[in-house]
C-alpha cells in the first residue's frame, strides 16, 4: 500500500442519484459515487460518456434535474460555481481557459482573487493594507511558479507558450486558490510522453504534498492506472464501475465499453 493510499479518509463529496439531460438529451443518469479525501480519483469512460458533464454538476456549472451532491457535509442541488470555488473546489478544462495577452505570474494571480479581502478602492490606490495583502498573495504565487518549475516563463505571455506549458499555467491557476478539491479535466490531453510525465509528476505531487483531494478525467489509461488510487467508469451517461485501477481493468463490463461491443452482444456471448 502506498503512502497516498494510507492517508486517504472519508468521503469529502458525494454524488447521489444524479441526472442530467439536456432537451431529450440524457447526459447523466442515476450516477451516484464518492470522492474521498486525499485520494486521487480517475473519471474514465468513451467519448461522450458523460465525464465533464459530471464535473459540471460538481462545480455548479450545470444544475441535474435529480440527485445531490454533498459536499463537506452539506447536501445540495443547485450551486454556482463561484459558490463552488468559496467552498474549495476548483478545476481545470478540456479547452484552456487562460488569459492569453497576460503573463504567467498575473494569470495564475487571478487565482488568487476570492482570497484577496481589500476592495476595489483599496486596490487602485495599491497603497497600505491592499500594497501588504497584493504581495503576501504575489509571494504565495511565486511558491505555485517555483513548485511547477515554470520560473523562467513567469514574465512570459502564456499566448506565446507551447501547449504543454499553457496546461501548467493553467493547473498554477486553480492551485492558487488553494482548493480541498481539484477537478482536472483531461489535464493531459494533447501532451507529448515527456509533458505527460511532468503533469502525473506535479498530480502527484499536488496530492501528496498539499494533500488535495483530485478528481481528474483522462483518456491515457496508463496515466489513470499509474497515478489513481480508484476509477469510476461512464458509460453513456451511466455507471459501469467503480473500484480500483486493477478491479476496473479487469471488468468485462468496461472492456466491452471501450472495444464497442454493445450489452444485447456481451450478453449473447456470455449465455453461448
Amino acid at each position: 500500500m502506498t503512502q497516498r493510499a494510507r492517508q486517504i479518509g472519508d468521503a469529502l463529496l458525494k454524488v447521489e442519484g444524479v441526472h442530467l439531460s439536456f432537451g431529450g438529451v440524457k447526459a447523466l443518469s442515476d450516477v451516484s459515487f464518492e470522492i474521498r479525501e486525499h485520494e486521487i480519483l480517475a473519471i474514465i469512460g468513451p467519448n461522450g460518456a458523460g465525464k465533464s458533464s459530471m464535473l459540471n454538476v460538481i462545480n455548479g456549472f450545470y444544475h441535474p434535474q435529480e440527485g445531490t451532491i454533498t459536499y463537506k457535509g452539506e447536501t445540495r442541488k443547485r450551486m454556482k460555481p463561484h459558490a463552488a470555488a468559496k467552498t474549495g473546489i476548483a478545476r481545470t478544462f478540456q479547452n484552456i481557459a487562460l488569459f492569453r495577452g497576460m503573463s504567467t505570474l498575473d494569470n495564475i494571480m487571478t487565482g488568487r482573487l476570492l482570497k484577496m479581502r481589500r476592495n476595489f478602492l483599496w486596490q487602485a490606490l495599491y497603497w497600505g493594507p491592499a500594497k501588504n495583502e497584493e504581495m503576501a498573495h504575489r509571494a504565495s504565487v511565486e511558491r505555485i511558479i517555483d513548485f511547477l518549475e515554470i520560473q523562467s516563463i513567469r514574465r512570459t505571455p502564456v499566448g506565446r507558450l507551447p501547449y504543454g506549458l499553457q496546461k501548467r499555467v493553467e493547473l498554477g491557476r486553480a492551485l492558487a486558490a488553494e482548493p480541498d478539491l481539484l477537478l482536472l479535466d483531461e489535464p493531459m490531453a494533447g501532451m507529448n510522453v515527456e509533458e505527460k510525465e511532468d503533469m502525473c509528476r506535479f498530480v502527484l505531487d499536488v496530492n501528496d504534498e498539499f494533500g488535495t483531494t483530485i478528481a481528474l478525467i483522462e483518456h491515457d489509461m496508463s496515466v489513470v492506472m499509474d497515478i489513481s488510487d480508484r476509477v469510476v467508469v461512464l458509460d453513456y451517461g451511466r455507471k459501469i464501475a467503480d473500484g480500483t485501477p486493477d478491479q476496473v481493468r479487469a471488468d468485462r463490463v468496461v472492456i466491452d465499453a471501450y472495444l464497442g461491443v454493445s450489452h444485447d452482444q456481451s450478453e449473447t456471448a456470455e449465455q453461448a
